[in-house]
């Protein structure tokens, strides 16, 4: 029972009943019941975050997400996610909150990264980042491997919102854990998580009810969907992140602009 995370767990059950939203989930025999463990997820909706969970609350597990600052900054989200102790990552230095979620998971918690870092237009796996292996090291617990197929199409970039009652059917499937010793390439041994992610959401995808007419959007190019391809996709996000780094540009002379004006 927490005083943030038990009431907004309650609220967000509620929401998913009203959306009619049916989960699909196994592999809850591969969740510790205590310790720490670090829960690796696929990234392919904005809906990640909130849904993921699920299947862990199935054993009485709650997750402390790892997610971007800008949440933290957002006037509603950011008490509520301090509330629930999760840990805010800033891009531009990452290096206190790999320290606070190593501290978290030596402490017991389940601490859940996305190792792809941001939302996979491709629905696809996206390259791996190294973090969510070498935390698991240092602290010196498991890693857990969780997929998740089916949320993206409640909300995901360059798609509606489809938040109403959908009906949608959500997989959520935790694999065996994997242990990372010591002496272990973590390059090495990310490549094998990413492996064995692919393969679990393979599975989810080919079991998943056939996604056909407007919904093909949301299927993999590789599977007869219309989705960009994982090339199509990373040249998006690379115009993407220029537009970005344009705004934030503009903005930091406009003040500079703004600030020098005022001085005269």
């Amino acid at each position: 029972m927490e005083p943030v995370y038990t009431p907004v767990l309650w609220t967000a059950r509620s929401l998913f009943a009203f959306q009619g939203l049916k989960f699909n989930t196994a592999g809850q025999e591969n969740i510790p019941r205590t310790g720490g463990g670090v829960v690796a997820l696929n990234h392919f909706g904005y809906m990640d975050f909130a849904l993921s969970g699920r299947i862990y609350l199935d054993v009485d597990r709650i997750v402390r997400f790892m997610a971007k600052k800008e949440v933290f900054d957002n006037k509603v989200a950011g008490p509520l996610m301090r509330g629930m102790k999760h840990i805010p990552v800033d891009r531009s230095a990452g290096a206190d909150a790999y320290r606070a979620a190593v501290d978290a998971l030596k402490a017991g918690e389940l601490v859940g990264v996305f190792p792809e870092a941001t939302i996979s237009r491709s629905f696809e796996l996206k390259e791996f980042k190294t973090g969510a292996v070498r935390m698991a090291q240092e602290a010196g617990v498991p890693v857990l491997p969780t997929v998740m197929w089916g949320a993206h199409r409640m909300w995901t970039k360059d798609h509606p919102k489809r938040l109403g009652r959908t009906r949608l059917p959500i997989t959520l499937v935790v694999g065996p854990a994997i242990h990372v010793a010591p002496t272990d390439d973590p390059v090495e041994r990310t490549a094998e998580l990413k492996a064995v992610m692919k393969q679990m959401l393979d599975k989810a995808k080919a079991e998943y009810e056939p996604l056909t007419g407007d919904d093909l959007v949301f299927l993999p190019k590789a599977l007869g969907g219309t989705a960009p391809s994982l090339e199509e996709a990373e040249k998006f996000d690379a115009d993407e992140r220029a537009r970005r780094a344009e705004r934030k540009a503009a903005k930091a002379a406009a003040k500079a602009a703004a600030k020098e004006n005022g001085s005269k």
